[in-house]
């Protein structure tokens, strides 16, 4: 639970200040209306926005979860609150226009803040049209994402070639490849970055979840291991913003909670390292 005000950075491109913790949708919001999960996902949404919440991440790739984000804000009247971020995933101008058209559509935003190339799928026919949509003010801005090392010299090449307001890309303390790479290259290149995967798929809380919280937590504000582990990931200036997934309102609340006090430095981020690879 935030016990504080939220760290935020700026976006690059604008100087407009994000709070450095999402809200990802991949699986937890792919459900239909009604039921538990739905009342879930909507406390889920609810606790996230009062608590100072904006980034929510989204993908036509994702099953129900654009319709679910768009009629829960629409239900808790959070936009303009919220700051929407999909993507495209298809090939062709036509069927990408066609499918960013159905995600303002299911959003419910005649406005989407964040339209991204996911897994830089065809991106070369995509990019004209998402500039078109950024000057005829349909979108805020534009990136592209990916999620595995494999995709990282095509993604640099991407990152060197277009001006680009956003990247995605995956970062943790079990895969650590875009530090060395990727994420110097985006503050060079002046792209803030959205962070998925950062707990690596879920696979770090089954190395630590049966350790005790260890005393030094306290040094860095962290009452979990899930915090412990973004505070890892949001200590790197680089990062903007990471997007954990899930409809659970504790874990949400509990995530929201490493965007407060002090993010860990040189030092404590090889603690952290060194205490994962020990368990």
């Amino acid at each position: 639970m935030p016990t504080g005000p939220l760290i935020t950075r700026k976006i690059p491109a604008s100087g407009e200040a994000l709070p450095v913790v999402g809200l990802g949708t991949w699986q937890a919001f792919d459900i239909g209306p009604g039921g538990g999960d739905w009342s879930q996902a909507r406390d889920a949404l609810k606790a996230y926005a009062a608590a100072g919440g904006k980034v929510v991440d989204s993908s036509p790739m994702y099953g129900r979860a654009e319709a679910a984000v768009g009629a829960l804000a629409a239900e808790l009247s959070l936009r303009p609150q919220l700051f929407l971020a999909t993507k495209v995933w298809t090939r062709g101008r036509a069927a990408g226009e066609a499918q960013m058209a159905e995600s303002a559509r299911l959003l419910r935003a005649p406005v989407i803040d964040l339209m991204q190339v996911h897994n830089l799928l065809d991106l070369e026919a995509h990019l004209p049209t998402l500039r078109a949509m950024k000057d005829a003010g349909r979108i805020r801005y534009l990136g592209v994402t990916h999620y595995t090392e494999g995709a990282y010299d095509d993604l640099e090449a991407v990152m060197r070639r277009h001006p680009l307001d956003f990247i995605q890309i995956n970062a943790s303390v079990a895969e650590r490849e875009s530090e060395a790479r990727i994420l110097p290259l985006a503050a060079e290149r002046g792209m803030a970055v959205l962070i998925n995967r950062p707990f690596a798929g879920g696979n770090l809380f089954s190395r630590v979840r049966r350790l005790p919280l260890p005393a030094w937590a306290a040094e860095i504000g962290a009452e979990s291991w899930g915090q412990i582990l973004l505070k890892y990931v949001l200590a790197h200036p680089a990062v903007t913003c990471a997007i954990p997934g899930t409809r659970n309102p504790r874990h949400v609340l509990d995530n929201l909670g490493a965007a407060t006090g002090a993010l860990p430095d040189a030092a404590q981020r090889k603690r952290i390292l060194d205490a994962v690879a020990a368990a």
